[in-house]
């Protein structure tokens, strides 16, 4: 007998979420993954949620879209990089730092404890940094300080939920 096997779809959102070399992008927005989610309507069809995709558009909450998709049960995969928006549609890969980009990356974590997130979750993206030689935008040394801040965060964020700050 067969072993049945729970695949599932994760669309990942265009980056950047605005047209490009004249190419339309159509999953940019909680409207268009709301779109793409319920076309078909089944909790095998969800999201990549990629924070420096959605966060190039500061008009994208990106806790707001965790916490609504992962109420949803739509979010299988997390990306979570940081960005530096300088105005629009210009800005650059970032440190995972919450204070080197834009996004607020403890946020981020934290919409993704608050839904008890059971997916996966990578740092997206990593700088060349060290002398470092490979492929841009996957350099090995800044995803591994990446993962290590997530790591971080999560645990301090685990143990926040159990203290008192009044």
């Amino acid at each position: 007998m067969a072993e049945e096997v729970d695949i599932k779809m994760a669309i990942h959102p265009d980056d950047p979420p605005w047209s490009i070399f004249g190419l339309p992008r159509i999953v940019k927005s909680k409207e268009s993954l709301e779109r793409i989610m319920n076309l078909v309507d089944s909790p095998y069809n969800g999201i990549t949620l990629c924070s420096g995709s959605l966060g190039a558009n500061p008009d994208n909450d990106i806790p707001a879209l965790i916490r609504y998709f992962g109420a949803k049960g739509r979010i299988h995969f997390g990306h979570v990089r940081n960005i530096k928006v300088h105005s629009h549609r210009n800005f650059d890969e970032a440190s995972h730092l919450s204070s080197d980009g834009s996004l607020d990356i403890f946020e981020i974590m934290k919409a993704y404890h608050d839904i008890d997130f059971q997916g996966y979750i990578r740092p997206d993206h990593g700088r060349m940094i060290w002398g470092e030689v490979g492929r841009p935008g996957y350099g090995l040394y800044d995803r591994a300080l990446g993962i290590a801040y997530l790591n971080g965060l999560w645990e301090a964020i685990g143990k926040m939920k159990g203290c008192s700050f009044d």
